[in-house]
């Protein structure tokens, strides 16, 4: 029943459509000043566009620039930090060898001293040079 009605609101709107096409439109003088002006202003867009493009093209260059020299200022500072600190290291082990030298001398020192302390004990006491000898001192 549907295909009954559909087929001449089809061909009616084909009639339709088929001259609304057809009919040519004039193009008047007034149309073609206006897509001068049109064009016109196309190609100023396309100009001022194609300027800010080239000024943030510098403005990027120039942060790149800018990137660099802080990468460089950063280098130079972390390599003058752990050159510092290389040396303060350097410092505390040469001061606690140079430190350390004097008591290990005097130590050493005292050691042969009490050794011959004891030694020497050991020729009159008897008793004290066995207890030595059970521990391996003489």
């Amino acid at each position: 029943m549907y295909r009954i009605y559909c087929i001449p609101i089809i061909i009616l709107l084909l009639m339709v459509t088929s001259q609304s096409y057809g009919k040519e439109i004039p193009f008047t003088q007034e149309d073609r000043d206006r897509l001068i002006r049109l064009e016109t202003k196309v190609e100023e867009g396309h100009r001022s566009l194609n300027q800010r493009i080239d000024d943030m093209n510098q403005r990027i260059d120039d942060l790149r620039g800018e990137m660099n020299d802080l990468k460089t200022f950063m280098l130079w500072g972390f390599g003058i930090l752990f050159g510092g600190m290389a040396v303060l290291m350097t410092v505390v082990i040469w001061d606690r060898r140079t430190a350390l030298s004097p008591v290990i001398r005097r130590n050493k020192e005292l050691e042969e001293r009490v050794e011959t302390v004891f030694k020497e004990y050991a020729k009159i006491e008897p008793k004290f040079a066995k207890v030595l000898k059970t521990i391996g001192f003489l």
